[in-house]
């Protein structure tokens, strides 16, 4: 990349940074804090799926307002939406309160998401767009890294007090973008693809674009890794009685992982390989990690299954981003909220029946998990196939 390239790419990366370290400090808290207002698995699904819920129902119009307004003005008002919702985590007395800070976090997250995506891509060229995708989603798990670390060393001081910490942060980050990033186009340049058709008509619309199916694969790998992270911190808490620090220990060597294998190896693989045979592999791994997490006896082997699941899942992100990304063409933004609406329907439907069924058997959502991800194989398998049988795409799906 161009130093000026290289310049924005990093001021985009410690945005998403913030943004997301902010919210990972609250992960090891979670389980404790549900269990002293007497809450539990479904508590736990509805409070991902109101927060994915919300997401979906504004990632259409969020992809129209990147394109039609800019990318900067998305980022900003979408890092003071999950900034906002902090602070109401932090003030909640009750699970409703709580249910309403989970609102607007997605509704912050739908606006925000979109636009750092179509942001890379405006500044990118086809050739880098992988790169580019897989520095940003290194960022998120950088921000995964360090967020439930800090979360787990704040619970010393007080249970609430890391969600006064996220607040903070997001606040900061809103500060940063508002000082530091500029425009990724010229005012008016924007696609003017998107329009103001309802969030139903928008889906129905792209099943005719050429990366409905990519769109299809994100819905239901999101359904099952959802279904599986929404759940992870009581089961943990539950089977192995993990404390808050184990639970941040464990996340925080997940993101380490992650962070390595989006800077040095997703650029490489997908060169070498073609997205459409990283794809198969890497959903094939996550399956396999679903079927062993049922027949995880220790806290140890579970992290060892949790590391393999998590980093595949770091390798598959960037690599449906950049697919879905390359297959767009000139509506960058339309296709983004595309991306956030379908990931937000699986991140909805996923926590809500893990939720249901973890309270009726604790290992009920993991074996959900992995029929929808072989489904998720079955369905990419076919795909590429008829691409290859079209010739269509040939670099896509080498």
């Amino acid at each position: 990349m161009l130093p000026e390239q290289r310049k924005k790419m990093i001021i985009l990366m410690i945005n998403m940074f913030i943004a997301v370290g902010s919210f990972g400090i609250i992960i090891p808290i979670l389980p404790a804090y549900l269990v002293s207002i007497g809450e539990g698995g479904t508590a736990a699904g509805l409070m991902i799926a109101i927060f994915s819920g919300t997401q979906l129902l504004m990632s259409p119009l969020a992809g129209k307002w990147a394109d039609q307004y800019g990318r900067r003005i998305m980022i900003i008002v979408g890092l003071s939406g999950l900034a906002l919702s902090m602070f109401v985590f932090y003030f909640s007395n009750s699970i409703g309160i709580l249910y309403v800070s989970r609102a607007i976090g997605g509704i912050g997250a739908a606006l925000l998401i979109p636009a750092i995506f179509a942001y890379v891509a405006d500044i990118t060229t086809m050739e880098q767009r992988a790169k580019g995708n897989s520095l940003i989603s290194a960022a998120m798990s950088l921000g995964f890294v360090v967020g439930p670390g800090v979360g787990g060393f704040f619970t010393d001081f007080g249970l609430k007090i890391p969600l006064l910490v996220s607040a903070i942060v997001g606040l900061a980050a809103v500060i940063f973008s508002a000082i530091w990033l500029k425009e990724s186009k010229e005012t008016g340049s924007f696609s003017s693809e998107a329009d103001s058709d309802p969030m139903v008509k928008k889906l129905a619309q792209s099943v005719h674009k050429p990366y409905f199916i990519p769109l299809v694969i994100t819905l239901v790998m999101s359904f099952g890794l959802m279904a599986y992270e929404s759940i992870i911190g009581l089961f943990l808490n539950d089977e192995f009685s993990a404390t808050p620090q184990e639970i941040a220990i464990m996340v925080t060597v997940n993101g380490i992982l992650s962070v390595i294998v989006q800077i040095f190896v997703v650029d490489r693989i997908v060169r070498r390989y073609g997205e459409g045979t990283v794809l198969n592999i890497f959903l094939a791994v996550i399956a396999a990690g679903f079927l062993l997490s049922l027949f995880s006896s220790s806290y140890v082997l579970f992290f060892i299954v949790t590391l393999t699941i998590f980093s595949a899942s770091s390798i598959l992100r960037p690599v449906l981003n950049t697919l879905i990304s390359k297959l767009a063409g000139n509506e960058q933004g339309f296709a983004m909220g595309m991306n956030n609406a379908y990931m937000s329907i699986g991140n909805v439907l996923g926590p809500m029946l893990a939720g249901l069924l973890y309270d009726v058997h604790m290992y009920s959502p993991f074996l959900l998990g992995l029929i929808v991800l072989v489904v998720t194989f079955l369905i990419s398998m076919t795909w590429q196939k008829r691409k290859k049988i079209e010739h269509h795409d040939p670099a896509l799906l080498k």
